[in-house]
């Protein structure tokens, strides 16, 4: 069981492997309040056109405003991060698959990108230790706790457990100490809302193991709490909290017709993305309704013909889960 979570849970999952914290409670309560989004953003206007890029299915385009910010601010996490982030999305969509009926990444070989990603992680994490040593902010807790976030999912995938596990416990450190030095720094419960969630998801052998770790339970409605909290004020992970949310509802709870209304919104949002309507899809089957199944896959195969070039990876990975999804439900 051990083994399945620390290979299949991406983004902050693995931060249920971190030491406990006397505080954790009381911290991860307060977390879960939905707070107004901040007047003014913390983060750049180049942050959020490399996201909007990215999400938008241009990966490549992402990249290259984020290293524009890399070479404009060396020192600046941010943008080490972003490019990092680019990365994965290319990772995930061109390693998607079917199993169990579920789509997603299940598995992942070490590949030569790996050591690029990696690398950025690693970037990502010194660059925000740095300026922690000079002064404690909770932006740079923040990005210290990512950097070793994006770490911990790709060695997650690999199966390398003591090395995640690793990653896993400096991840945790920063982002609560991120977030007791700014409760209002939504971006911070993407990773305790999955936290929660997991912890009280884990049955069996996981269970035991947690409890002779001593770590502190978890509680999977505070988490989905803070997930959607995350996902409507969070600035750089509230994409990601939306689609990681709505694939725990759909994977561990079943919940297909609440996970499809996790997801729809990011469909709207980015009507260019055909990994959106690709997920959605695949919940309108597991809901039994093949048509509409059927017409998100179709929709899912049109904007993969419109990737650029550059997503080639992504755009082959789609068109053949698009055609095994028809063939599911007896449509072409």
């Amino acid at each position: 069981m051990l083994k399945n979570l620390l290979g299949g849970i991406a983004c902050f999952a693995m931060l249920w492997l971190c030491a406990p914290s006397a505080n954790f409670a009381q911290e991860s309560h307060a977390a879960a309040a939905p707070t107004a989004p901040a007047a003014r953003s913390v983060f750049p206007q180049e942050a959020h056109e490399s996201l909007d890029a990215l999400y938008r299915g241009n990966a490549e385009t992402a990249i290259v405003i984020a290293r524009r910010m890399e070479n404009s601010r060396p020192e600046y996490p941010l943008g080490y991060l972003l490019e990092a982030e680019a990365q994965w999305w290319r990772i995930y969509c061109g390693a998607l698959e079917f199993r169990w009926n579920h789509i997603d990444l299940w598995k992942h070989e070490p590949t030569a990108g790996d050591d690029a990603y990696l690398a950025l992680a690693d970037k990502v994490a010194e660059l925000a230790e740095n300026q922690l040593r000079a002064k404690e902010t909770a932006e740079m807790h923040l990005y210290a706790g990512m950097g070793y976030v994006l770490r911990v999912r790709m060695l997650g995938i690999r199966k390398e457990n003591r090395a995640t596990a690793k990653a896993a416990v400096k991840a945790r450190t920063h982002l609560m100490r991120a977030l007791e030095m700014d409760p209002s720094l939504a971006d911070t419960k993407t990773g305790l809302g999955l936290y929660n969630y997991y912890v009280d998801t884990l049955t069996g052998i996981a269970r035991v193991l947690r409890a002779i770790m001593g770590l502190p339970a978890g509680d999977k409605l505070l988490g989905i709490k803070q997930l959607e909290d995350a996902m409507v004020n969070g600035e750089l992970t509230g994409v990601d909290a939306r689609f990681y949310l709505s694939k725990n509802l759909r994977y561990y709870d079943q919940e297909y017709e609440r996970a499809l209304k996790v997801i729809e919104p990011l469909a709207a949002q980015y009507p260019q993305n055909p990994i959106f309507p690709l997920f959605i899809g695949n919940l309108n089957a597991l809901l039994g309704r093949n048509e509409r199944a059927a017409v998100s896959y179709h929709a899912a195969e049109d904007l993969a013909k419109e990737l650029p070039g550059s997503e080639s990876a992504s755009k082959a990975r789609v068109q053949a889960l698009v055609r095994e999804g028809l063939g599911m439900v007896g449509a072409r």
